[in-house]
């Protein structure tokens, strides 16, 4: 597995310095809030494709008041070394084992899955939300997926101006079909991961678990193209579609039919309701689950168990609860880091995970 046994941070957000050795499969950070807990798990975070659990910009990590970039070093069980930073002048900065290399490539050694506090409203907040949600399941399986969304943002944005510019027919053209081409290939990656993830859940179906079973759809016009026909024939029909709402798109400023209007529908298996209709603690309870199978769906798919990175898990579960998820993540068989402020909200894992106790810039045994 590719256990982290070493972090290494210069000048990243609260840390000036941190050198930290890491002895066990599980590892519960503690410390009272705005210690820097979850800036420990940001830089874990970000040797994953896209911007960090809290997606912030690059810029924004580098400490205030250091030298004006920042750096990571990750050394894991394996003994491959990652390295991930910024210079001073702006400049990222992606290494490994000592040569420089593509940020996605860090896939090849590591991968990556968590849960945040900013996710428990997932259920109930903006499908915009929801999509970024399952980018994220998907770009932990297939780190080319980034790619393929930002551009496919990048030619909405195109054809959108072209309409309020009312550009010649033949450009609308041109934009359309990069858009179809993207749309498609966006919508057939997100169904494939929901298809895989759903699959996996059935077979593993527990009715005692304490963490509930999912059933997911994702609804919306491009879905139903591309599970109607081949690739190329869902790429036609939705060129087609984007000329005949060229007008009804202009007036509305933006491209109306496509993956950015997708909906992500998460229901209770159990109980046959739909996520958002679901009590709090069961949302929460609902979403760990869904985020423990996706981990497993992560090891089963590259043949390594992922870094899980659970920030504030502990405090929303009763001592029972708790006890379930740590017992869960030792069986993933990776490493998993969790944060939380009280430490006795780890208790159970006494003996079987390095205990770290976190303050303003420092992190020791405890």
């Amino acid at each position: 597995m590719p256990a982290v046994r070493r972090l290494t941070l210069k000048d990243f957000r609260s840390y000036a310095a941190l050198d930290l050795s890491v002895e066990a499969p599980l590892v519960a950070l503690t410390g009272d809030n705005g210690a820097g807990k979850t800036n420990i798990l940001e830089a874990l975070s970000l040797f994953s494709p896209g911007r960090g659990l809290r997606r912030a910009e690059i810029a924004d990590c580098a400490r205030s008041g250091g030298a004006g970039g920042f750096s990571i070093a990750l050394a894991l069980e394996d003994d491959h070394r990652l390295g991930f930073g910024m210079d001073r002048d702006g400049a990222r900065r992606s290494r490994i084992d000592g040569a420089e290399a593509a940020p996605r490539d860090f896939s090849d050694f590591v991968r990556i899955v968590w849960m945040t506090p900013a996710m428990d409203g997932l259920f109930v907040g903006p499908a915009g939300d929801r999509r970024r949600f399952l980018d994220r399941l998907v770009l932990a399986v297939d780190a080319s997926h980034g790619a393929r969304v930002a551009a496919l943002e990048r030619a909405l944005r195109n054809r959108n101006r072209l309409l309020e510019e009312r550009a010649e027919r033949a450009w609308l053209s041109a934009a359309e079909h990069e858009v179809a081409e993207l749309g498609i290939a966006v919508t057939a990656a997100r169904l494939e991961t929901v298809s895989r993830l759903a699959a996996l859940i059935e077979s593993e179906r527990d009715p005692q678990s304490l963490f509930p079973s999912a059933h997911f759809a994702l609804d919306g016009e491009i879905e139903r193209l591309t599970r109607e026909g081949s690739a190329l024939e869902a790429e036609d029909r939705y060129r087609a579609l984007l000329m005949e709402n060229r007008a009804r798109d202009a007036a509305a400023g933006r491209t109306l039919i496509g993956p950015q209007a997708s909906e992500l529908i998460v229901r209770h298996a159990a109980k046959d309701m739909e996520a958002r209709r679901c009590s709090t603690g069961e949302q929460k309870a609902l979403l760990t689950g869904v985020v423990l199978a996706h981990a497993r769906l992560v090891a089963a798919m590259s043949g390594m168990a992922p870094l899980v990175l659970l920030d504030e898990i502990a405090a929303h579960f009763d001592p029972l609860r708790r006890a379930a998820l740590y017992d869960e993540l030792a069986r993933l068989g990776g490493q998993a880091w969790l944060t939380g402020a009280d430490p006795a909200a780890f208790a159970d894992l006494a003996g079987r995970a390095q205990m770290l106790r976190v303050t303003p810039g420092a992190v020791a045994g405890d």
